[in-house]
């Protein structure tokens, strides 16, 4: 072999060896998957499918949402911790998954602290109490006087941990009685008040917002600290005799810890557009009145520590719940 051909070979060679390395350098440079660790069709489901569709442009790779529901959120979590360190899953943390399961599950099988951090937080929705249109309670204050009057507890649906302790942590400062009813999903549970099967259910005003806009539903109080500047005619737990009561629902991107501080700040980067855009605010954020929260990833780890700490001191006051 002549000695332009042996170098051409030598050339192409190396060309051959270093090309994977290189490219495995460039991210992204295939499919990045977010993992929902709730049903289809939830709250949680819909936002991370709008964001994974609005991210690929932006990074240039396909976004597959994939979801492992279970558990409040641990089935999710877990898959995520299994999968490599690369920024190529990407996981929707909440207050389940993040906060409460953190309180109240033994073993759990993941730190939410330790294992994943966030990229960003994305928003947040206060909760709302629903009955149905056939309800003779057109307020939150008539539902709190059945209550307190009534010869048995009422029925109450709820579809997370998280509001089965809300809502436990409510009755004890309205000194009411509630029998948690836990459904798999927020869907059933609005089907269920719609179909009278429930006295009244506590679900995300995110997914519930269709079915109140189209007069479906009746809603009786908003979990705020004040009302919802696009459900102004809904009054707040609080205005309706529940002093310091509160609640909300957030939900944040996460990866595994030990992922590149490169590709965080990227997907953070990412996020961060699509949130801030007039459209998401407009199309996505308004009509569901979900607020977005842009917090830095420090800072929404700050925030889930809060809620962390938050949430034992109402778990020490209200002790054991019906969950699901």
């Amino acid at each position: 072999m002549g000695t332009n051909r042996l170098l051409t070979f030598a050339l192409f060679l190396s060309i051959a060896i270093a090309t994977p390395a290189s490219a495995a350098d460039v991210y992204p440079n295939r499919p990045i998957r977010i993992i929902v660790p709730f049903t289809g069709g939830s709250g949680s489901d819909a936002s991370a499918r709008y964001f994974a569709e609005k991210m690929a442009p932006i990074l240039g790779q396909a976004f597959i949402v994939e979801n492992r529901p279970g558990a409040d959120g641990a089935i999710g979590m877990m898959a995520a911790k299994s999968a490599p360190a690369d920024g190529y899953t990407v996981v929707q943390g909440g207050i389940s998954p993040s906060v409460v399961n953190a309180v109240l599950v033994p073993n759990l099988g993941y730190d939410p602290l330790k294992d994943f951090v966030p990229l960003t937080g994305y928003g947040r929705n206060m909760n709302v109490i629903i009955v149905s249109n056939e309800a003779k309670q057109h307020s939150f204050k008539e539902l709190l006087a059945d209550a307190r009057t009534s010869s048995s507890p009422l029925n109450m649906g709820t579809f997370s941990t998280t509001l089965a302790l809300s809502g436990a942590w409510m009755a004890k400062l309205a000194n009411v009685k509630l029998n948690n009813i836990p459904y798999r999903g927020q869907g059933a549970v609005m089907t269920e008040v719609i179909g009278n099967q429930l006295d009244f259910g506590m679900v995300d005003l995110g997914g519930a917002s269709p079915m109140i806009r189209a007069g479906k539903l009746r809603a009786l109080a908003v979990t705020g600290e004040k009302r919802h500047p696009d459900f102004p005619e809904i009054p707040t737990v609080q205005e309706s005799g529940v002093a310091n009561y509160s609640q909300y629902s957030w939900n944040a991107f996460y990866v595994r810890a030990e992922t590149p501080a490169p590709i965080r700040a990227m997907l953070g980067e990412a996020i961060r557009q699509v949130m801030t855009r007039e459209e998401t605010v407009r199309n996505f954020y308004a009509p569901k009145g979900t607020e977005g929260i842009p917090l830095t990833p420090a800072q929404m780890q700050k925030l889930q520590q809060e809620e962390i700490a938050r949430f034992r001191r109402i778990a020490a006051q209200v002790g054991p719940i019906d969950k699901n």
